[in-house]
């Protein structure tokens, strides 16, 4: 342990205060005097205290004339080795410290002359340290010389004979004050170091401080280091860069490119942008020309500002709405589908009457095959806006609607961006095509991109994201089209009108294949009218025997197909006169075989086989349901690729009759002795949907009583567990099968009987419609057998009896209807 005693006794001398500065003992070091007070105690020290000063730093440097207070207690005895007086009147003074002392002013000197300070002469006291023995320290005097010659690497003016002398000191105090002086720290740090009076901690302040200084100087030269290469790297490129400048100038395309960022700019000053766009544009050019255009940088700003000059952003096609004309060219490029042409005719009155496009974006909803997307390309051309479609079929990837951003290689705008660059016009007639077949995954949801897009709220300001621009979308008319809703989430559904365009009837369909495809394919195969001649026999043939569609896809085909036969014969007779008759006898010649058969109703009655109808995205179906009994134990099987809901038809169906098996004449237990199959044919294609409930409950309840269903007769409705007939939809379409299969009648749950006005008279021709409420009313019509044969159980005195009879309280719509 340090204790402090006293040799000497109390010294007077000339005291200098200190800036930013500490003098320790047994160091040397030059300082530069310039204050007045300070030159006269130097002058003071030489002349009268044997060159002897004492030496204390201030606590604030600001300070210029210091009191008392402004100083440290603690400073050092130096003694003034050289002094040097410098032309400027300052005074270069070269100084050794000797001991730690305390001081304290002299006396005070009230009546001191101006300029002098009250404690120029004060009284020193020094302090001798007495060591114990085992205070040398080994391990902290190794640290600290191990970090003194790393810190000597960095800092030069610690020269090996320097080193040498200060790491000589043994004694942990002696080497603390030597090793002080010439580590970079703040000067209060120091003077706490001077202040220490035991020499271990004394000497594990200077450890700490030397630490921190090699950790800063470390990190210094690190980031230099850093620094140096990336300005080795920079200086390169720019010397490269100039270089390929010089070769490019000498070329001349040096001024090519600066006359190409002219041109930019001037394109961008002249063309009507939106202020954003504008401003964006020109910032992005200044980037350019501050940037080398061999910059790989350069090539995507350039290709940013080429977009936003080459997108129609205020660009609008004059447009006008004549309904009469309108009406025609709708009705020269399709035949039929009134209700969506009344619709189509409706939305244009409103806009040439408003003057303005904002509303419903129309849905065009139905089977492939009936002119979903020509009906859209005829409301362009009746309303002189371009045309731009995008097939939605298989997106799956949100960017396909929003773009990519720009940080990614190759990014470009979305769709909508781009199919506005093509038309160059922002207000053409937008087709999005297969809604529908939207898809989604982990790159996100297209469907909820056009949310934006089709909405009339929000599509004023649509951001694509490469454009990173508000752009107008809410000039261009939208129509959509889809084969069902199925696909089409709700919040989009909500954004948009739906028109449903229903298949076409076979009368519709010889009159398009007869005005429309077929004198487009006799020009497109380089054929005249008078080369082929078509009966209208054969195009019926053609209709129902090779063709089994909604729309007319098919059909255009098979006289595709029709004329390139007619070509070869004409092209091998090398005769261009030549006619070429098609007729039922010889259309096989033509197109082989025929591919269905029309009218596919079963040839007789049989039990357990009832004729349904199904409504499919080619239109409507007529659907066999089979079931079969076996010995067993009570099993349910379910074939033919049905689907959950009509599968839970099936379990409904049994459920019911089971319920009545009484009344049926069956035992309560019956289902425990056999297995029960359903089957419905065509097992390849996928089956679902609630509409086939009393088909399924006819076959099952024929198959347990062995009662033929009557072959000329289909049904369909959902069924209850209690027996009720459930509306359904589609009735156009499966009233449409039933005629094209030769089926006489009809039977319709009730409720559906409103649906009939939309139900052209020529398909309703023929057939009887019987409206029902509860299966009890469908079995007696359907069945071959009275119903005292098909309830059994029921007494004559049933109130339910009599009104159960075949034909009578049916609600029977004959052909007249």
């Amino acid at each position: 342990m340090a204790v402090y005693i006293s040799v000497l006794p109390p010294e007077e001398m000339p005291l200098m205060p200190l800036r930013e500065v500490v003098m320790f003992p047994k160091a040397i070091a030059p300082l530069f005097v310039g204050r007045e007070s300070s030159i006269k105690s130097i002058e003071n020290a030489i002349a009268r205290y044997d060159r002897h000063i004492f030496l204390v730093s201030q606590r604030d440097s600001s300070v210029t004339r210091p009191a008392a207070d402004d100083l440290f207690k603690i400073g050092a005895v130096s003694r003034i080795l050289q002094l040097l007086r410098l032309p400027d009147g300052t005074i270069k003074v070269l100084v050794e410290g000797m001991y730690r002392a305390h001081w304290k002013p002299l006396r005070a000197l009230p009546a001191a002359e101006e300029g002098d300070d009250p404690f120029r002469t004060v009284r020193v006291r020094r302090f001798e340290e007495a060591e114990a023995e085992g205070e040398e320290n080994p391990g902290g005097r190794a640290a600290l010389i191990d970090l003194l010659e790393e810190y000597a690497k960095f800092n030069k003016k610690l020269t090996p004979s320097v080193l040498e002398a200060v790491t000589a000191n043994r004694r942990p105090g002696a080497l603390a004050d030597a090793v002080a002086p010439h580590i970079k720290a703040d000067y209060l740090k120091k003077q706490a170091v001077l202040e220490e009076a035991d020499p271990v901690k004394r000497l594990d302040m200077v450890l700490d401080m030397l630490q921190a200084e090699v950790l800063i100087w470390g990190m210094d030269r690190r980031i230099k280091s850093r620094v140096k290469t990336q300005m080795e790297r920079n200086q390169r490129e720019y010397y490269l860069n100039e270089q390929i400048k010089a070769i490019h100038k000498e070329m001349g395309k040096e001024e090519n490119s600066r006359e190409e960022l002219d041109d930019l700019e001037k394109a961008v000053n002249l063309k009507k942008l939106p202020d954003e766009a504008r401003d964006k544009a020109l910032h992005e050019l200044k980037k350019l020309r501050r940037m080398p255009s061999s910059s790989a940088e350069y090539t995507v700003l350039r290709n940013y500002v080429d977009w936003i000059l080459d997108l129609p952003w205020n660009e609008l096609k004059a447009t006008s709405i004549d309904l009469d004309k309108a009406r025609g060219i709708l009705n020269a490029d399709h035949h039929g589908l009134d209700k969506a042409k009344e619709r189509i005719l409706e939305y244009l009155a409103v806009q040439k009457l408003a003057g303005s496009l904002k509303g419903p974006i129309l849905c065009l909803v139905g089977p492939p095959g009936v002119g979903k997307t020509s009906l859209a390309r005829s409301v362009a051309s009746a309303t002189g806006r371009e045309f731009a479609r995008l097939s939605l079929g298989g997106v799956r990837d949100e960017a396909e609607i929003r773009g990519h951003r720009r940080t990614y290689v190759g990014a470009l705008p979305g769709k909508i961006i781009q199919s506005l660059k093509r038309v160059r016009s922002n207000n053409p007639l937008f087709c999005l095509d297969e809604i529908d077949k939207l898809s989604t995954d982990f790159r996100g949801d297209p469907a909820s991109a056009l949310l934006e897009v089709l909405d009339p709220e929000q599509n004023y300001a649509f951001v694509d994201h490469y454009l990173d621009l508000d752009y107008d979308l809410s000039q261009i008319f939208f129509i959509t089209t889809a084969n069902s809703l199925h696909g089409i989430s709700l919040p989009l559904q909500d954004r948009m009108e739906i028109i449903k365009l229903p298949g076409y009837l076979e009368t519709e369909k010889q009159s398009i294949g007869r005005h429309f495809l077929m004198p487009r394919q006799i020009e497109a195969h380089g054929l005249t009218s008078g080369n082929v001649r078509l009966s209208e026999n054969a195009l019926l043939e053609i209709i129902r025997c090779y063709t089994k569609e909604a729309g007319v896809r098919n059909l255009e085909r098979e006289l595709a197909r029709i004329c390139r036969k007619t070509a070869v014969k004409i092209a091998e007779a090398d005769d261009g006169n030549r006619n070429v008759t098609v007729s039922c006898r010889n259309l096989p010649e033509f197109l082989g075989v025929k591919k269905f058969r029309y009218g596919e109703r079963e040839n007789d009655p049989q039990a357990g086989v009832c004729t349904g109808l199904a409504y499919t995205e080619l239109g409507g179906e007529l659907l066999l349901v089979e079931t079969a009994l076996m010995p067993g134990t009570g099993k349910v099987l379910t074939t033919g690729k049905l689907g959950e809901v009509m599968q839970e038809s099936a379990q409904a169906a049994l459920s019911y009759v089971r319920s009545r098996a009484e009344l049926f004449g069956l035992r309560r237990d019956f289902h425990k002795d056999i297995d029960i199959h359903v089957h419905v044919p065509e097992g390849a294609v996928p089956k679902d949907g609630p509409s086939a409930g009393i088909t399924l409950t006819t076959s099952l309840v024929s198959a347990l009583l062995g009662v033929p269903v009557r072959n000329d007769l289909a049904m369909t409705g959902e069924i209850t567990l209690r027996g009720r007939v459930l509306p359904i939809g589609g009735i156009r379409e499966k009233l449409l099968a039933a005629h094209r299969g030769l089926i006489s009648t009809v039977i319709l749950p009730k409720d559906n009987e409103r649906d009939l006005k939309d139900v052209p008279e020529e398909i309703l021709k023929g057939l009887t419609l019987v409206f029902v409420r509860h299966v009890d009313q469908v079995l007696p019509c359907a069945l071959v057998a009275e119903s005292e044969e098909i309830f059994p159980g029921r007494s004559e005195s049933h109130p339910l009896h009599h009104s159960l009879r075949r034909g009578e309280c049916l609600d029977e719509t004959p052909a007249a209807h």
